[in-house]
């Protein structure tokens, strides 16, 4: 068995993250035909590849001398570690970042047999081919500079982890947001639709006025439209002045809509007490209403302005580094946010 300290396991683990990365950048690229700079953290490396292949490596280099071994044990351990890495994630984050859920015996989407199979090949092609270069060279690294290039990997790589923790935490908390604030705005529309039904005229241009589908949709259509038109000049601008762009015609569109009710909760406000037949207690009651909902719509309009476009780049970071995440109970926020990001194709 191939024992080795600390700081050379953490070496090995850095390695294997680098190694990863240019593996997955480079597939994920030539998929979607264009630079994909892939993975979790902001600098070069993928912890899930550099967590496996210490997990194989520890677990198959004792039974290094029976190929069956080294794949049984490679695909099991393998399978667990993409297992809960991939549940923990979307757990925490609302996201799932690879997905495998059209795929033929699959378990919640989060492994495979085709990619635990691929696993066990894999374990077979570490520990025959690739680790025993990398391990002659490591074992010329000079016994002097092993702990402190560890510690200081380490470091770098902390600090990298929190703030793509964070990039992640904000990515969760806006999709979150977008999806709360789209059923909000519908809900108050349908309120304050009930609310004003007494004044017909004024309901039908309320109705007209506020149909957030129909503004959702004609915004999609002249966002389309106007990037269709203006393509070239939008790539070489900066990618932020994009994402600034399409985050205040969204933010218009939105603030528009919540005018409109308002204004709509403004004239049914006006008009209650010409409400026939009604009771002072009925007429109490719908003016308590009718103020709570003023005050949601207030509410919800500060929310809105309160959008940056900061936050909305730390999150299209990791949306553009895994094309493919999914993020189940917010698909529509999450195809939303993607339609910020000017630079998708």
């Amino acid at each position: 068995m191939h024992v080795y300290t600390t700081g050379q396991w953490v070496l090995l683990f850095f390695f294997y993250c680098f190694c990863g990365w240019v593996w997955e950048s480079c597939y994920v690229s030539l998929c979607q035909r264009r630079w994909v700079n892939r993975g979790f953290l902001h600098g070069p490396l993928l912890p899930i590849y550099g967590s496996g292949a210490i997990l194989i490596l520890f677990v198959t280099l004792p039974a290094a001398g029976h190929l069956w071994l080294i794949w049984l044990l490679g695909m099991l351990s393998a399978t667990a570690l993409e297992y809960v890495t991939g549940a923990a994630m979307e757990r925490i984050f609302k996201v799932r970042y690879w997905d495998y859920s059209q795929k033929r015996f699959q378990l919640n989407g989060h492994i495979c047999l085709t990619s635990s199979i691929a696993w066990g090949f894999f374990s077979i092609l570490l520990v025959r081919v690739i680790h025993p270069p990398v391990a002659r060279l490591l074992s010329d690294v000079p016994g002097w500079l092993v702990d402190p290039l560890a510690l200081a990997l380490t470091v770098v790589f902390t600090v990298d982890v929190v703030q793509s923790v964070q990039a992640a935490l904000d990515l969760r908390d806006v999709l979150t947001r977008l999806t709360e604030e789209n059923e909000d705005l519908r809900r108050l529309a349908r309120r304050a639709e009930v609310a004003a039904a007494f004044a017909e005229e004024d309901l039908r241009r309320f109705r007209e006025r506020t149909e957030v589908e129909k503004l959702l949709l004609q915004s999609r259509i002249e966002a389309g439209l106007d990037d269709h038109r203006q393509a070239s000049r939008r790539r070489r601008q900066h990618r932020a002045e994009r994402l600034e762009e399409a985050l205040r015609r969204r933010t218009g569109i939105k603030l528009e809509a919540l005018d409109t009710i308002a204004g709509a909760l403004e004239t049914c406000r006006r008009h209650l007490d010409s409400l026939p037949d009604s009771t002072e207690e009925l007429l109490a009651a719908r003016r308590t209403e009718v103020n709570d909902l003023i005050e949601r719509v207030r509410d919800r309009k500060q929310a809105v302005r309160a959008h940056t476009a900061k936050t909305y780049l730390r999150a299209l970071r990791i949306l553009r580094a895994h094309p493919t995440a999914i993020a189940r109970g917010l698909e529509t926020a999450m195809e939303s946010l993607r339609k910020l990001d000017g630079d998708r194709k």
